[in-house]
């Protein structure tokens, strides 16, 4: 597996992560435990040495099913995690209540996950979205003094606009900025991707398959769990999935091109965007894991950029990328 720096930090991941999530969380029913901690050794296995999780994903189950996998490969990944929200301490489909970056709950968020992860430090700490009540610079502060106590080694932000990560970075120098982006999701382009490189911060993309749209494997048929969270995301419905394989049918001209799968094609136009971009896909498949880290071996041509950007343009995607009630949380 090749390696990426995030940015000018120096912390080296394998160019290709795994978004863990979904292993426990937002997309139907949980795997089977076993399952799961095979699939996360197998990445490992693979040459993974990147994997994303955080405590809202349950809300904990998720860092006590990485914690447990990734207990043999102390010293050889990466875990990043995240806090920034409060919980009411259950364990359920209610991931949280409320938004809370204070600094006593950034140390409890902390302490916690340090326990169920199993690790003497996080290795990278991302606030999961602004907290308007509590200053950045609070927030970065924080992780500073957490980071001298040796309880976190790289600190990061997710879905945040430039000013936050600038403000952000000039208390704390940030490693890594996360937020969706993809061949259907660009905005990023315009602001953010610009401050990361003056910065020399990492930009990680989630969902960078459109939640799964990208690899062609949904069409305006395809039904979802009830607890899958895409049932409620408008561009997942099913007037705008049959619109938008447009751009998956342009990836199947491209892949079948290139001897690859859709899927494969938009990652490798994710890595070649720039030298610092780590996609996190997830899976709970062992064959799409696989599949997934084939794109790092694909190199598209300048030309093939060019037609991908030159028919992307062309292409309008139809529905918002979250619900309505949920746009509060991000792009700040």
């Amino acid at each position: 597996m090749k390696k990426r720096y995030l940015g000018t930090s120096r912390l080296e991941v394998s160019a290709l992560g795994l978004g863990c999530m979904g292993l426990s969380f937002g997309y139907g029913p949980p795997t089977d435990r076993r399952e799961a901690i095979a699939l996360l050794r197998a990445a490992v296995e693979r040459g993974i040495t990147f994997f994303d999780t955080a405590e809202v994903y349950g809300p904990f189950t998720n860092e006590e099913l990485v914690g447990e996998a990734l207990a043999p490969f102390k010293g050889q990944v990466v875990i990043a995690t995240k806090f920034g929200f409060r919980h009411d301490g259950e364990r359920g489909p209610s991931p949280s209540v409320g938004l809370d970056s204070r600094p006593e709950q950034i140390r409890r968020s902390v302490e916690g996950s340090l326990q169920r992860l199993r690790v003497e430090a996080i290795d990278l700490l991302y606030q999961h979205r602004v907290d308007p009540d509590v200053p950045i610079e609070d927030v970065a502060g924080t992780v500073r003094t957490l980071i001298h106590e040796g309880k976190v080694r790289h600190f990061g932000l997710s879905e945040v606009g430039p000013q936050t990560i600038r403000r952000a970075h000039a208390v704390q120098p940030v490693t890594a900025v996360q937020s969706e982006y993809s061949l259907w999701w660009r905005q990023p382009e315009q602001e953010v991707l610009p401050v990361c490189e003056e910065l020399g911060i990492g930009f990680v993309p989630f969902s960078p398959l459109g939640k799964g749209f990208l690899t062609g494997a949904i069409d305006e048929r395809t039904t979802f769990a009830p607890n899958d969270f895409r049932t409620i995301v408008p561009r997942f419905a099913p007037e705008n999935r049959q619109a938008n394989l447009a751009l998956v049918e342009l990836l199947r001209q491209i892949a079948a091109r290139q001897g690859a799968t859709p899927a494969q094609v938009a990652l490798a136009w994710l890595l070649a965007q720039k030298p610092w971009i780590v996609p996190i896909p997830g899976t709970t498949k062992l064959h799409r894991l696989e599949e997934n880290i084939g794109a790092v071996d694909v190199e598209l041509t300048p030309e093939a950029l060019r037609e991908i950007a030159d028919a992307v343009a062309r292409i309008p995607i139809q529905g918002a990328r979250h619900p309505k009630e949920s746009e509060r949380l991000t792009g700040r």
